[in-house]
Order: C-alpha cells, then sequence, then structure tokens
C-alpha cells in the first residue's frame, strides 16, 4: 500500500517513514524543505537501506499533489506539512492560516477527485485549548486555542470532520500529538530545527552541546507544582507507529469515517521536571534561567490515552529517560558534523 507523507522530511514525518517501512508500507515523500532538510534523506537510506522516493514540492501547489497521486498510485495519506511554531504563529497569523488550511483544503480536493480514501491528519493537543480539567480526553470540550498555530488545527480538524458530515466516502482519523521528542535510536535521524529552535529539548540539547549560551525556562509563576508549564512528553519513534496503527484501523472501516485520538503517556510532566532529568540521565549541567512567560504558551496539559489503546491498540511504550538519552545522543552526532 503505498502512502504519501507530506512533510514527511521532518521530525515526526521522518520517524514515521520508519515504521510504515517496518510495517509493510511503502511510504513516498513530499515535503518543500522549507523547515527540514534534505540530510533526512541520507539518514532514512542508512537506516532503512534503500532510498526513499521523496518529491521536493509544496502541497499547496494542486497539479503537483494530483499529478503526484496519479504517478504513484497513492492509496493513503499522512499528512504532516505544516508550520508549527507557536512563537511564530503569534506573529504571523497570515501565513499559518495560509499554509495549514490552505494545504489541507487542497489535499482534500484531490483525494476526493481521485477517490483515495484513508488519510492521517496530524493534529495536536492544543486544539484543547487551556482545559477546564485535567488530564484530558477526546471527548473535553476544545477551548478557543491560545495561538493561531492551534488554531490552525482546530480549524482543519472541523473541515475534516465537515467533510466526511457532507457525504464524502474518505475515512480519516485525526491524531491529536501531545509533545514529541527524542529521536532514533540509530542517531540518524532526529529533530532537525531552523534557527533558533522553537521547541523545549533541541533547545536543552543545543544549550547542552554549547551552541546556545543558556536555556531559558518561560515562567515559573503558573497554577502548577514547581511553577513551570506541565506538559505530555512522548517519544517520537512511539508516535510515529501511531500512524501506522492508525492507518491499519481505517483500512477496517466502512467509507465515510472520522475519529480523533490523543497521542501521549499519559503523564504530565513539568519543564522543571524534563530539564532535572535531562541533567541526571545525561550526567551534564545545564545553564538555564527563569525567564517571563512566553504568549501562546498553555499553563498544563496531559492526556487520556485509553481510546487510542482499546481502539487502535496502540500505547507508549518509552520513558522520558529514553527520550532524553536518545535526543542526546542525536545532538552529539550532529554536533560533531
Amino acid at each position: 500500500m503505498k502512502i504519501l507523507v507530506t512533510g514527511g522530511a521532518g521530525f515526526i514525518g521522518s520517524h514515521t517513514v520508519v515504521e510504515l517501512v517496518n510495517a509493510g508500507y511503502d511510504p513516498v515523500i513530499i515535503d518543500d524543505f522549507s523547515n527540514s532538510e534534505k540530510s533526512v534523506l541520507k539518514g532514512l537510506k542508512k537506516i532503512l537501506k534503500k532510498n526513499i522516493k521523496c518529491y521536493s514540492k509544496n502541497c499547496n501547489d494542486l497539479k503537483t499533489l494530483e499529478k503526484i497521486f496519479i504517478d504513484e498510485n497513492i492509496e493513503g495519506v499522512i499528512h504532516f506539512a505544516a508550520y508549527k511554531a507557536v512563537g511564530e504563529s503569534v506573529q504571523n497569523p497570515l501565513k499559518y492560516y495560509e499554509n495549514n488550511i490552505g494545504s489541507t483544503v487542497k489535499l482534500l480536493h484531490v483525494m476526493n477527485k481521485l477517490g483515495i480514501k484513508n488519510l492521517v491528519f496530524s493534529s495536536s493537543c492544543t486544539v484543547y485549548g487551556q482545559p477546564e480539567i485535567i488530564p484530558v480526553d477526546e471527548n473535553t470540550p476544545r477551548q478557543p486555542a491560545t495561538s493561531p498555530y492551534g488554531s490552525t488545527k482546530a480549524m482543519c480538524e472541523d473541515i475534516l470532520r465537515d467533510t466526511i458530515v457532507s457525504g464524502s466516502p474518505l475515512k480519516i482519523i485525526s491524531l491529536r500529538y501531545f509533545n514529541p521528542i527524542g529521536a532514533h535510536p540509530t542517531a540518524h535521524i532526529g529533530e532537525l530545527p531552523n534557527g533558533v529552535p522553537s521547541n523545549l529539548v533541541p533547545y536543552i540539547t543545543q544549550t547542552a552541546a554549547g551552541l546556545r549560551e543558556k536555556l531559558t525556562v518561560f515562567g515559573n509563576d503558573y497554577n502548577t507544582p514547581d511553577g513551570t508549564n506541565i506538559r505530555d512528553f512522548i517519544h517520537v519513534v512511539d508516535l510515529a507507529k501511531a500512524h501506522v496503527a492508525a492507518l491499519n484501523l481505517l483500512k477496517k472501516q466502512a467509507d465515510n469515517y472520522y475519529d480523533t485520538f490523543n497521542i501521549g503517556t499519559g503523564d504530565g510532566v513539568s519543564v522543571m521536571q524534563l530539564v532535572k532529568t535531562f541533567e541526571k540521565v545525561n550526567k551534564i549541567k545545564l545553564n538555564y534561567e527563569i525567564g517571563p512567560r512566553r504568549p501562546g504558551d498553555t499553563e498544563k496539559i496531559y492526556a487520556i490515552t485509553t481510546k487510542a489503546q482499546e481502539v487502535m491498540g496502540w500505547k507508549a511504550e518509552k520513558t522520558l529517560s529514553e527520550s532524553l538519552k536518545d535526543a542526546w545522543r542525536w545532538q552529539k552526532k550532529i554536533t560533531k558534523k
């Protein structure tokens, strides 16, 4: 079964390509490399011992998208391609609305036109906003998103649901990710942010490697045990395997199907706990300081993942310590280069 992986050279996309191959699928990547590096393709080849077909194209190009679907005989899609920095989305919302929503709408047009039914959508726990009750399950009411990035994910979910309500024969699963971290255990692929990282763990590893002077923890006056934000940090390999489980589930469904799943560990970990765990497992002292709160950040959120376990047969297996060891192994490797 050929699967088009949009944004497949990105952090989560590349790890999902590995797990797709391991599960017997045939992935094809489309990525414009605006927030990823072509070196990822070499890393994939080292892990998989073969080249993965990749189109260096943008998902907002409707004609190109349609041609790839036809030429490659695509049977399913995992849609990662999106801008994802919360802070940048606050500063430049139109960029996020145009790209994230536009690419999703174009993808749906092509899939409907060509009769391609299986779609796994890369959603986010940001759709919950700052929920009134923690932890959250899939029935937790969505609150207004705290950033334009979060708004684009909520809007895309609405578009997907409305497409199914309209009677489309598509079969769609939205995976609401919590906070992916880590890297492939081989250290051949991992997180490769362009410029200054917007995510916590690559900023930690770059600080540990001496590439950044210090880590700033954004706020220690939140209503949490140590005052720092609480998140649900999941190893990227576990997250990648959730996409395979979602595809396997879609193949069993009748046409006109839509569902959502939380993909996390179910454990709430504070930013400061994460910093201390990184220092402990990697035997490194980090230079960090407390700074002001960052616009768009949610105070605390973590998942109830029972539905994913019961319906998809998936659950996270890797520990926080494993995630942080893998992330540091990857950082050391790319810093040597």
